[in-house]
């Protein structure tokens, strides 16, 4: 399918230094962990790939991971988001999921190639048939957030383990 990924540490599909610790609590014990990157994948911006992230994530955190299955469902949440409403649909688009090891936790990133007509947003209304992504998200993570820059947008969530 066209995707790359790597379990070594320290290296990201992103190759951007928008992999951060911006989520770590400043000021206590917990500001000395860093993140480790403990796999990236990256994959053609399509919808039948959004499986192949999934997988992806699974397979990194494995089936005894206590995060495994909320990981999982937001990363797949935010795929779809990134191929559905950013430039990574076009041809040659792509998008990278990055996932991060932190004592107590996992962090998840999504990068996408950007767009210039939206921004993450939870939407308000929540009868609506579709849309309920980033409301996940943001119900189930510890915390989430996103960066825009020129290459693109990055999506990530915390979960506490």
């Amino acid at each position: 399918m066209g995707a790359t990924a790597s379990a070594a540490a320290g290296v990201s599909g992103a190759g951007s230094p928008r992999t951060a610790a911006a989520d770590m609590p400043q000021g206590t014990a917990a500001a000395a962990a860093v993140p480790v990157i403990v796999g990236s994948l990256t994959i053609a911006g399509r919808t039948r790939n959004v499986a192949e992230a999934r997988a992806f994530v699974a397979r990194t955190l494995g089936p005894a991971h206590p995060c495994a299955d909320d990981a999982v469902l937001l990363c797949s949440e935010l795929v779809t988001n990134a191929v559905m409403h950013s430039e990574s649909s076009r041809p040659g688009g792509t998008v990278t999921v990055v996932v991060l090891g932190i004592p107590g936790a996992v962090r998840v990133e999504v990068v996408d190639n950007g767009s210039a007509r939206s921004t993450p947003v939870v939407k308000d209304e929540v009868f609506e048939p579709d849309g309920h992504g980033l409301f996940l998200v943001e119900q189930l993570a510890e915390r989430w957030g996103y960066t825009s820059d020129v290459v693109g947008t990055t999506v990530w969530f915390r979960l506490t383990c």
